[in-house]
C-alpha cells in the first residue's frame, strides 16, 4: 500500500534545491548549536588523525559529529535527521550551515 502524498519524502534534483529544506530542518537554535559543536569536534578529530596518523580518531570524530547532531534532532528539533534519507547532501548541508554560523549568517 502506498504512503499518503504528505508522508512521502520530498524529491530534490540538486543540492541547491535540497539546502533550503535542510536548513529548515534546523530551526531550533539548540539543535544548530549541537550541530556546530559536533562538527567542530569532528573536524578536530580529523586534524588529529592527519597529524598523528592514528586511525582511532576517525570513529571518534564520526561518533562525536553525528552524536551531537542526532541529540539535537531527537531531543530539541523533534524530527528525524535528514542524513537518514540524504546522507551525502546532509553532510554537505551541515558544513554549509557550520560555515554560515561561523561567519554570522545564521544565528548561533
Amino acid at each position: 500500500m502506498a504512503e499518503p502524498a504528505q508522508a512521502q519524502a520530498p524529491n530534490f534534483a540538486s543540492f541547491s534545491e535540497f539546502l533550503p529544506f535542510y536548513l529548515s530542518e534546523h530551526s531550533d537554535r539548540t539543535c544548530r548549536r549541537l550541530h556546530f559543536v559536533g562538527s567542530s569536534l569532528g573536524l578536530g578529530c580529523l586534524l588529529a588523525l592527519v597529524t598523528t596518523g592514528r586511525l582511532y580518531w576517525l570513529p571518534v570524530g564520526l561518533i562525536l559529529g553525528y552524536g551531537f547532531a542526532w541529540i539535537g534532532h531527537f531531543v530539541f528539533e523533534k524530527n528525524k535527521p535528514a542524513s537518514f534519507k540524504w546522507p551525502l547532501w546532509s553532510f554537505m548541508g551541515d558544513w554549509v550551515m557550520w560555515w554560515r554560523m561561523l561567519t554570522g549568517r545564521i544565528a548561533f
